[in-house]
């Protein structure tokens, strides 16, 4: 099974969901759980935090000096998208490369 992690009008998730049938959860609407949110924090570090979002220009300074959990917990927009989990492996954008590899991985 092939989970995506986005939002449902994210160009990136859409053209994923569409090529990998997958299932969307909207972390708006359901947040990520706690164990993936570990995972990809440990697999991707900082990169997991979309600094060039909407969501981002409006923290403030002290804001943005949280750790990425605190950060992804209180705005969970600000997670890059998509984020992809495939059986055991996370995978975490979207392009040709990335397509490649879960395929690869299903």
């Amino acid at each position: 099974m092939i989970t995506i992690y986005g939002l449902k009008n994210c160009d990136s998730c859409r053209k994923a969901i569409k090529v990998l049938h997958a299932t969307l959860v909207d972390v708006r609407r359901d947040g990520v759980p706690d164990d993936i949110m570990s995972r990809a924090l440990a697999s991707f570090g900082t990169a997991f935090v979309n600094t060039r979002s909407t969501t981002w220009r409006g923290l403030s300074e002290a804001e943005r000096r949280k750790s990425p959990q605190e950060l992804l917990k209180a705005h969970p927009t600000l997670i890059k998208r998509p984020l992809i989990a495939v059986h055991d492996r996370l995978f975490l954008g979207w392009n040709k490369e990335i397509e490649a590899e879960v395929k690869a991985a299903i």
